[in-house]
């Protein structure tokens, strides 16, 4: 099947720093792609060029077949979700109006509110364990239940793309488990491919079916997270060295940093 999501030979940077330079990618149809890499590697530049909010200086990023750039702004935004690192929503606006503002890509002249836009808010928000902040106002919120009330916001808009950098920040542990679990259903139930920025590599490697590793700006490997993924790899990347053990719970390579000191 051809990839939904292509980057061919992007150059991408800030102003006159190139950040990524050449690079390609094809994101597997029906994946939960993971991009890794230490700080400043440029996943997070990759993912907003994938997103069309920054703009390739060379190169082309193919979504369905076409230059995202031919498409208007709400035709991208039916074909491909994205949940950017950070936002900022209205002053006093409460949690389902905010979730609300995913449904309209989908409205029109001719298409107004409908019960569909009203079913999509009401999943989402129970998908993320948020319906119940429904008439909350979004300021009061602590920054875990704010995240997943972005990824509500994002998965109302009920794309076949869904773009997430970093979505796991500002939740404890069970949140994290809980909302990748999210991920990998909607993976498996069909229709959708995900792309997520994660720095927590374990937890790429038990979640992703496809495993994305950056370093300086390029993609070093990737593939299937039992295929790439070696001490050695972990440690020309991040500079950390390791054991790759089997993960006894999922059977998905498990990372052990070797003790830097030692600890009687």
């Amino acid at each position: 099947m051809t990839s939904p999501l292509i980057a061919s030979g992007v150059t991408v940077g800030y102003d006159d720093r190139t950040i990524i330079e050449g690079l390609t990618l094809e994101v597997p149809r029906d994946s939960f792609t993971v991009i890794i890499g230490p700080n400043a590697c440029g996943k997070s530049t990759l993912l907003r060029s994938l997103a069309r909010l920054l703009p390739a200086s060379d190169g082309a990023v193919i979504l369905d077949g076409r230059e995202i750039a031919e498409y208007r702004s709400k035709e991208v935004a039916r074909r491909l979700g994205l949940l950017p690192q950070t936002s900022i929503a209205p002053d006093g606006i409460t949690v389902v109006d905010l979730v609300s503002r995913g449904r309209f890509p989908h409205q029109g002249l001719l298409r107004q509110w409908s019960a569909a836009d009203e079913a999509a808010i009401v999943a989402a928000m129970t998908e993320t364990s948020v319906l119940e902040l429904a008439q909350r106002s979004f300021d009061e919120l602590s920054g875990g239940q704010r995240q997943r009330v972005w990824v509500a916001m994002a998965l109302a808009q009920e794309t076949p793309l869904l773009l997430l950098d970093e979505p796991t920040t500002y939740l404890d542990i069970n949140h994290q488990l809980e909302l990748l679990d999210l991920f990998a259903a909607l993976r498996a139930a069909g229709g959708r491919t995900l792309v997520a920025v994660l720095h927590d590599l374990n937890q790429a490697a038990r979640y992703a079916s496809h495993l994305v590793v950056m370093k300086a700006g390029r993609i070093v490997a990737e593939g299937a997270p039992a295929d790439i993924l070696t001490a050695e790899l972990v440690d020309d990347v991040f500079g950390v060295a390791c054991r790759i053990i089997d993960d006894p719970e999922s059977h998905t390579p498990l990372v052990v940093p070797k003790m830097r000191t030692h600890q009687r």
